[in-house]
C-alpha cells in the first residue's frame, strides 16, 4: 500500500505516509494514555478505525471500506482470546481491532506476531523489575501486570516498516 494518494491536492503525500501518520499519532497517544492512567480511552480505537477506513478507501475505493472492516472485526477476534482469560484489558482488543482497520487482514497477522513478541520482551523485563524491587521485602509480593499499548503500537508500526518496499 505505498501507492500515491489519488487526489491531486495530496500528490505530495504518499498512503505509506499517511499510515505511518494514524499508526504513529494514535498509537503514541494510546501508549501515553495506558502508561499515565492504565487504561486507554475509546477516542483512540475509533479513531484508528477511522484513519484505517480513510487510508483503505484512498487505496482501493469502496472495496478498501470492506477490507479496512474485515481488518477490524479480525483485529478485534485476534486478541478477544485474551480479553477472555483475563490477560489483558477491553481497551487493548478495541484498539487492535482498529488498527486492524488500518492494517487489513493481509499485515494483521505480522502485527499480531510482533506485539506478542514485544509483549513478551515487556513483560520479562517487568517481572525482572518487580522481583528485583520486592526481593528484600517479606510476604506475597503483588502481581504483576503491564500496560499492553506499548506493545500493540510497537507491533503495528514493525508491520508496517516490514511491508515496505
Amino acid at each position: 500500500m505505498s501507492a500515491a494518494l489519488a487526489s491531486p491536492d495530496f500528490g505530495w503525500f504518499t498512503l505509506a505516509q499517511a499510515e505511518y501518520a494514524v499508526a504513529i499519532f494514535i498509537g503514541g497517544a494510546a501508549v501515553v494514555e495506558d502508561l499515565a492512567r492504565r487504561t486507554i480511552s475509546n477516542l483512540w480505537p475509533v479513531a484508528a478505525l477511522a484513519g484505517g477506513i480513510a487510508c483503505q478507501m484512498l487505496a482501493s475505493g469502496w472495496s478498501g471500506l470492506g477490507a479496512a472492516l474485515l481488518g477490524a472485526v479480525a483485529g478485534f477476534l485476534v486478541f478477544l482470546v485474551f480479553y477472555l482469560l483475563g490477560g489483558m484489558g477491553g481497551g487493548d482488543v478495541k484498539l487492535m481491532a482498529g488498527f486492524g482497520a488500518l492494517l487489513g487482514t493481509g499485515r494483521l497477522l505480522q502485527a499480531a506476531l510482533f506485539t506478542a513478541a514485544v509483549g513478551g520482551v515487556l513483560a520479562l523485563a517487568a517481572v525482572a523489575w518487580h522481583t528485583l524491587r520486592h526481593r528484600r521485602k517479606e510476604g506475597a509480593a503483588p502481581a504483576v501486570s503491564i500496560p499492553y499499548a506499548p506493545a500493540i503500537a510497537a507491533g503495528v508500526w514493525l508491520a508496517l516498516l516490514a511491508a515496505r518496499p
